[in-house]
């Protein structure tokens, strides 16, 4: 899958910085017997806006439509990374050092499967949170999700 989100990046990029954005994310997923074409956007400086999605939209949906990089049928989608965004690249993690952010494991941990604390370090998929002052480590082969957590 990863060749044809690569793809769609490519495609995508030019028209998106065009729109005063950039890509987050890229996915292609199948749900609930549906595939699903998601393009995560994000605005350097301030927030991506309903405007921003309709047009890089409709101009990306032309563009699919010309290269036809996927055979089957699926939904297409444009929205905002937003601000519980996944964290998945180390650019990712590079960028947003020192926020906070929630790990979720695949098993739980001592009864918990979601630990929020100050993002501290990165290290070829493992991630270390400062929780309660304490640095802590999660292994990347127990990560299942790392998110920027904003509280309310």
């Amino acid at each position: 899958m990863s060749k044809l989100t690569d793809k769609v990046w490519a495609l995508a990029e030019p028209v998106v910085t065009k729109n005063g954005c950039e890509i987050w994310d890229v996915e292609y997923v199948k749900e609930a017997g549906q595939w699903f074409l998601r393009l995560y956007v994000d605005k350097p400086g301030g927030a991506v806006g309903i405007d921003d999605c309709e047009a890089i939209s409709r101009e990306l949906d032309k563009l699919l439509d010309e290269a036809d990089p996927i055979p089957e049928s699926y939904v297409f989608e444009v929205s905002s990374a937003g601000a519980e965004r996944q964290l998945k690249r180390e650019s990712d993690f590079e960028r947003f050092m020192g926020s906070e952010a929630e790990v979720r494991l695949y098993k739980p941990e001592n009864g918990i499967k979601a630990f929020v604390g100050r993002l501290c370090g990165y290290d070829s998929g493992d991630v270390e949170l400062e929780i309660d002052g304490e640095a802590r480590r999660f292994e990347k082969k127990n990560i299942a999700a790392v998110r920027l957590h904003v509280s309310f």
